[in-house]
Parts: C-alpha cells; structure tokens; sequence
C-alpha cells in the first residue's frame, strides 16, 4: 500500500510499522476508554506487553492489516484493525465451502484529526484489503452506548444481525444457584 495523502489535511494513510506500537497502544486505551466513558487510567504493565505483542503478531500476519493515520509533522493520529475470519460451510449441499469475513476490531481517530476524512480514508483500506482477501462481508462491534459510533456504522451499511451480552461468571452462577434460570 502506497501512501496516500489527504487533501484537507495532507494526512497520510500507511501500514502500521514495528516502531508505531507504542502509540497503537495508547490508541487501543483511549478507544477502551471512549467505550466506557470512564476516567483515564493507567495500563497494567502486563497488559501493556500483551497488548505490544498482540499488535507487533498482527504486523507480521498476511490476514491481518493493521494501517495508520500520519500527519505532516509525523504524529499517529489514527489507527485501523482488520483480520480475515474464515469459517466452513456446514451444510452438507454446500461442499466443501470456506467463508471469509472481515473482522474490523480496531479503529480510532484522535478526536481534533476527526470530520477530516481520517476514519474514511482508513476504512477504504481496510475494506480494500476485505476484498483483496475474498471476505465477502465485514463484522464490527461496538458498544451500544457509543451513540457515535452507531451513527456512523448505520450510515455505512452496517445492520445490527445479533446482540452481544456479557456478564460476569461469578453473577451468572450465583443467579443460578438461586434459581435465576427459571
């Protein structure tokens, strides 16, 4: 992928390197943070290593894309995730069928780089590399309070097909071992 500036804010679209993980990182707390809208928090050293080493693995992947926002004076100001997801058909009639999905797990715009095109420019990528992959469809969450996102998915095409929950273990059997199933 060449670079490819951007016409109101001359920022550059580029695949993510070794040496930008660092600052994906703080990407990936700030996202996690926006998504909670909870107060900024320091991150676990431990977390901080999985999280360097899950992106520096996702570098080196030929299904995963990870892409960047750089702007003139050569701050990060943006990042995009996407992984290709296969899955077997399992209906006997279908043969010997593999279905492929592009997960987009990560995407993030600092908010004064926002409404500039960024989250736009870095989306043709990722969908670009969707297609180039053969993933016929694209999958994404988001939280439901992120009324933002939800805004810019839907206007993209995205439909809700499924609800996600999640709970805590210790609830769920406790609620169990009170009945709560019935």
């Amino acid at each position: 992928m060449a670079r490819k500036p951007r016409k109101k804010d001359q920022t550059f679209i580029r695949p993510a390197e070794q040496a930008d993980i660092p600052v994906l990182v703080g990407f990936l707390v700030k996202l996690a943070l926006h998504v909670d809208g909870g107060e900024p928090q320091i991150l676990k050293r431990r977390e901080k290593r999985r999280l360097m080493e899950y992106l520096a693995t996702a570098l080196t992947d030929n299904d995963k894309l990870v892409v960047v926002a750089e702007a003139p004076d050569s701050k990060l100001v943006g990042m995009g995730y996407i992984y290709i997801w296969r899955s077997q058909g399992i209906w006997e009639h279908a043969g010997d069928l593999e279905f492929k999905s592009g997960i987009i797990d990560n995407i993030w715009v600092e908010p004064e780089y926002r409404k500039l095109g960024i989250f736009s420019a870095m989306l043709r990528e990722l969908v670009a590399f969707a297609e180039s992959s053969a993933a016929h469809e694209l999958i994404l969450e988001y939280s439901v309070a992120n009324k933002e996102a939800e805004a810019t998915w839907s206007r993209l095409g995205f439909k809700t097909t499924g609800v996600r929950a999640a709970a805590f273990t210790h609830l769920v059997k406790d609620r169990l071992s009170q009945g709560g199933d019935k």
